[in-house]
Parts: C-alpha cells; sequence; structure tokens
C-alpha cells in the first residue's frame, strides 16, 4: 500500500459527482467527526471526567484505541489486525474514515486521501462542535464569542506569492551533530524547532536575515536553522554558527565544557528577545514574550490582621521541586500535577513580614506567602529540579534520578489565581471563560541521563500525533508511552486553543506597521539633513564668489 498525499482518488471524485449518494456520505462523515469531538471532550474534560464508554471492533470486539468508521454503515474496526478493509472488501463499500484525524481511506484504490475535499468539512465540523459542545463552550452572557472560523481562500495575491514557491517537508525529522558535548544544545534546538509557534513565525519570514540590522544575531541563526531543518537534505546539521553566536550573546557558555540545558534555554529565549522585532522595556510583544510569557501572583498574607499584598511578577518557565530528599519519595508525590499543587500552597514566611496595615502598625508580623499563575502563556516550560546544590562547593553537587510522571495532557485552570482565590466556582467548573483555554497538549520532553560529571542530553518532541526520539544526529520513531516513561529535565506544553480577542489585529502586525512608520520618518529627517548640508554648501560657494 502507499499513500501519496498530492493525488486525488478518482472514486471519490465520482460519488462527490452523484447528489444523493455525495449528501449521505457527507452526512456520515460530519456525524462521525462531531462524535470523536464529544467523545474526545467528555473523556479529557477539565474538571469532572464522565465514564465513556470506548468504541469496539465490530469484527473482534476489542476496544478500539483509534476508531476507523465505515462511511456506507455503522460499521466500526481495527486497522492494524485489517478488520475494516476486510469489512469494505467483503460488503463491497468503498471508503472508510479515521474518526480522529478525518483522512479518508479507499478501498479500490488502497491508499489513503491526505489531501482530499472535506478537508474544509472536517476542520468546520470539528470547530463547531468544539464550540457547542466542547470546552470551548461559552456559559456566561458577560464573555465576547470567539470569532467564527473562516477557511483560508487564497485571493489573487495568495496566488502571486504562491506562484513560483518551493515546496519543503511538513515535518522536521533532521538530527543534528555533537560539536564536543553539544548535546544540551542539540537538545534544546530541536524543542525549539517543534514548537509550534515559533516553527509558525519562522517558516512565515517573519524574521528576515537579509533585513536584519544586528551583528552576532541569535534570531537570524533561529531562522537559518528552520531553513537547515526544513531542507530537502536529510544528513545531520552541524549548528556551528549557532554555537559560535550562543558564544557571543553568553561568554559564560563558551567552551566545549558539558553545560546546563536549561541554563542554555534561558540564554537563548533572552539574545532571541534582545535581537527580534517589537522588543521594548515596557511591553514587548517579540516572538519570545509572545510564546513563553506569562504572569505569576505572589500574595503575601498577614497571619495577625489578614492584610494581603499582591504583586505581579513575569515568568518565562516554571523550576519544581522534588518531594523527599535526594532519591527518596513517594511517586505520587513526585508527579507534575503534585509539584504544582506544592508550588502553588501557602508557604510560611516566618516574622520577617513588616505588615503595612494600620492594625499592625508597619510591624513584624508572621505571614504567609502564596504563588498563583495570573496569566498563561501559549507554551509552558517546566523544569525539575534534578541538580542538587547545596554548598558552595560544587563537588558536593550531586544528581536527582527520582522518576517524575508528567501527562500527555494538562489543565492549568486548578492553579490559575482565579481558582484559588474562589475554589467554590472552580470546584463546579466555572472558570473566567471556556475551560478549553487551560488546557495544554504536550510537545517536547528533554532528559537527562548519566550523573552531573558524565551525562547526555537527549530529547523526545512531537509532530501532530507521531513522536520522535532525538539523540544527537540519531532520530528514532517512538511512541508517546516511551516519552512519558523518560527521565525528564524539561518538559514543554502548548495550549490546545490559543485565545485572542474578536476581530482585532495582531499585535506583530501592529508593531511591524509601527517600525515601518517610523522607519519613514527617519529616512524623510535624514534627506531633509542632506538637503540642509547640500543648501548650505551652495551658499558657501556663492559667498565664496561674491
Amino acid at each position: 500500500m502507499t499513500s501519496n498525499p498530492t493525488s486525488s482518488c478518482p472514486h471519490f471524485a465520482i460519488v462527490l459527482e452523484e447528489s444523493d449518494v455525495s449528501q449521505k456520505l457527507l452526512e456520515k462523515y460530519a456525524s462521525v467527526v462531531n462524535w470523536s469531538v464529544n467523545r474526545y471532550q467528555s473523556v479529557r474534560g477539565c474538571v469532572k471526567r464522565r465514564k465513556v464508554s470506548a468504541p469496539s471492533c465490530g469484527t473482534c470486539g476489542l476496544t478500539l484505541a483509534r476508531t476507523f468508521a465505515c462511511l456506507h454503515c455503522v460499521y466500526t474496526g481495527c486497522w492494524l489486525d485489517g478488520h475494516v478493509s476486510h469489512h469494505l472488501k467483503e460488503n463491497d463499500h468503498d471508503f472508510c474514515v479515521d474518526a480522529t484525524t478525518g483522512v479518508i481511506f479507499c478501498n479500490q484504490c488502497n491508499d489513503f486521501m491526505f489531501a482530499h475535499p472535506l478537508n474544509k468539512l472536517f476542520l468546520e465540523t470539528k470547530i463547531l462542535a468544539e464550540e457547542k459542545y466542547g470546552s470551548l463552550k461559552i456559559n456566561s452572557t458577560k464573555i465576547l464569542p470567539k470569532e467564527v472560523f473562516k477557511p483560508w481562500v487564497l485571493n489573487e495575491k495568495d496566488v502571486g506569492a504562491l506562484k513560483g514557491s518551493q515546496t519543503i517537508p511538513c515535518q522536521a525529522r533532521r538530527g543534528l551533530l555533537n560539536l564536543g558535548q553539544t548535546c544540551f544544545l542539540n537538545a534544546v534546538l530541536q524543542c525549539f524547532v517543534h514548537n509550534p509557534l515559533l516553527r509558525s513565525y519562522y517558516l512565515a519570514d517573519k524574521h528576515n536575515p537579509k533585513q536584519c540590522k544586528f551583528e552576532q544575531c541569535t534570531s537570524c541563526e533561529m531562522d537559518k536553522l528552520f531553513t537547515e531543518i526544513y531542507s530537502e537534505d536529510s544528513t545531520p546539521h552541524g549548528p556551528v554558527s549557532f554555537l559560535a553566536t550562543s558564544w557571543h550573546a553568553s561568554p559564560d557558555l563558551a567552551g566545549y565544557a558539558q553545560q546546563d540545558a536549561h541554563e542554555f534555554f534561558m540564554n537563548t529565549l533572552n539574545a532571541i528577545h534582545l535581537t527580534s522585532r517589537g522588543s521594548t522595556n515596557v511591553h514587548c510583544n517579540c516572538i519570545i514574550h509572545s510564546t513563553f510569557a506569562g504572569q505569576l501572583q505572589s500574595d503575601v498574607k498577614c497571619e495577625r490582621c489578614g492584610n494581603v499584598t499582591s504583586t505581579v511578577d513575569p515568568m518565562l518557565d516554571v523550576s519544581l521541586d522534588f518531594r523527599g530528599k535526594g532519591n527518596e519519595g513517594n511517586s505520587s508525590e513526585n508527579t507534575l500535577a503534585a509539584c504544582l499543587r506544592r508550588f502553588t500552597q501557602p508557604e510560611k514566611l516566618g516574622a520577617k513580614y513588616t505588615c503595612k496595615s494600620e492594625k499592625c502598625s508597619k510591624s513584624s508580623q508572621e505571614a504567609s506567602k502564596r504563588l498563583t499563575f495570573r496569566k498563561l502563556p501559549p507554551v509552558l516550560c517546566f523544569q525539575f529540579k534534578r541538580f542538587e546544590h547545596k554548598t558552595a562547593d560544587k563537588n558536593a553537587a550531586r544528581k536527582i534520578d527520582t522518576p517524575i510522571r508528567f501527562p500527555a495532557s494538562l489543565c492549568m485552570a486548578p492553579y490559575t489565581t482565579f481558582a484559588l482565590e474562589d475554589p467554590e466556582k472552580a470546584g463546579h467548573g466555572i472558570f473566567p471563560g471556556p475551560a478549553g483555554m487551560f488546557d495544554y497538549d504536550l510537545f517536547a520532553v528533554i532528559n537527562h541521563e548519566g550523573n552531573m560529571d558524565n551525562g547526555h542530553y537527549t530529547n523526545f518532541a512531537r509532530f501532530q500525533d507521531e513522536w520522535c526520539r532525538f539523540d544527537d544526529d540519531k532520530v528514532t520513531s517512538s511512541t508517546l508511552g516511551t516519552c512519558l516513561d523518560s527521565p525528564a529535565y524539561m518538559c514543554f506544553y502548548v495550549k490546545r486553543y490559543l485565545d485572542y480577542k474578536v476581530e482585532t489585529r495582531p499585535t506583530y502586525v501592529i508593531a511591524r506597521e509601527t517600525e515601518a512608520l517610523r522607519e519613514k520618518e527617519k529616512e524623510k529627517e535624514n534627506e531633509k539633513e542632506k538637503e540642509a548640508a547640500r543648501m548650505k554648501e551652495v551658499e558657501d560657494a556663492l559667498l565664496a564668489t561674491v
């Protein structure tokens, strides 16, 4: 069996021309997609998960992990065991559909249709079902609804822009060469490459190296990296120029010694921020802050008078502690959810807090401090503190090998400021906005294997539903289960649904237009200065002649 995503199925085209058969097939296709969305939302609900019966194979009766439904009858079956294809041949049925992805299989072609005419119907049906029944449903009348989904229709300008363009691979499965203990760099770069927001930004040419005015620009290096990874070349790539630029931006990381992946990650974020459009000291809307930036609210409560002082601090990642010393601790206490609960629990400060209320008259009182997530970023990065430094002596540091359990999907609603300030409403599933806006999906994991002196970094990354393991230049297919069992050091989650305001222009567009206006104003000022200098030369020449 082959699969060519660019080919069209002649049998499917003939069926679509017959109005009666086409209408029934479209209705069955939409009902399968609608059922899949409803079941997914019921099973993975953010607050209370209902028990929903799983579909079973009509031939062997086993529970289906991935449902294939016949588009001509009510049959559902297994794909790997060949039951659904056998059903199609035995009953002279032509098509079945993968309920999760909407991909159609033609029995006569013995092939999948990835670019079929029903892609538009799949998107419209899926989004409508999520907004009506799923986690995007809005229960409050005070919240404005989302902008209506509109599929992309090519206009003359788009056709002209795409004319003569070259197609590139839709997946990035290219390894990175180890340039001398640079496994930390390779693991972080693979997580950047598989970040959906960074990928969309750089592949859309939002940062053009030919127009960049910075020298030793890290954002230019990111653009070059995406160009290399998404090229037709499948041989491992050596990020030599990226490594040299990172040494220039962060001299502390220069040299061929083993470095900490988290430290390199934070330094690279800062370097990209400083060399990206929209970077300001007041309100930054560069690609880094648009992707990773969130807000933590710190509430300090006086135990004597109950006065609460709140401050809001920016964040780019979250560092979490393990429970227990060294490799000790209960496995149920070392999960991502348990770490987040401890992170948002009140912490005693002792009598070091000076209360400014009138009751306490600026005297030192017992107080407690609590951190909550006030604003969630589109991409959440969690770092588990595996390296323990008890004293100033580096030789006394050690690694914590305690296993950490983390989920494929994460709901951040219980750890937000709103949920912890009003637990009664949060317990009933009442949140400011649709519950689905708090859901995150895992897309990359960085692992550290070995000890502190002789360790090695690897990582897992996901593209759609396919997982790969990256070990420098070696790239192998993997599974979600293998990824979840790995010794995670850093985890990356992306929002399932990105929030945006209705009928508003993106901030990067506004920033780009503002920057263009400033450039034009500077050019006009330069021209005026040149004209004034030229006129002065003419006047001086006339005076010299007189």
